[in-house]
């Protein structure tokens, strides 16, 4: 069954179980995770208020969950112990498994090692 932009406007939450809004058209106070985050919030435990689905062509609908943003609360401010963690975990995906160095990039995960490890030049004689 393929549905249409008309059938992702159920407000009442009939069809859907949440109320269901078309892509882009979300009433105001509601907001996506990253467009919170781009006002400094988080959703704070709140549960989910309504969704945005987008009909697709080929595979499944796109969904995105909305949030109430007066319920929202602020971003939690990094601290020295936050900043030292993460700065740790980015040190261990962008260090070598078979050389051991700081690559200066994520190791692929399809490679799992570093890009010269992974395809090492040929040696040609001279």
């Amino acid at each position: 069954m393929r549905l249409t932009l008309a059938d992702c406007f159920d407000p009442t939450g009939e069809r859907f179980g949440l109320p269901t809004y078309p892509w882009k058209l979300a009433p105001e106070g509601l907001a996506t995770r990253r467009q919170l985050w781009a006002r400094d919030l988080r959703p704070g435990g709140q549960g989910i208020a309504a969704q945005l689905l987008r009909p697709r062509r080929r595979r499944e609908l796109l969904t995105a969950y909305l949030y109430r943003v007066d319920l929202a609360k602020s971003v939690r401010p990094m601290t020295l112990a936050r900043r030292a963690a993460l700065a740790k975990a980015n040190r261990a995906r962008r260090t070598c498994p078979e050389c051991r160095r700081d690559a200066g990039y994520a190791i692929p995960a399809s490679l799992g090692m570093c890009v010269p490890c992974a395809h090492p030049e040929p040696q040609i004689a001279a």
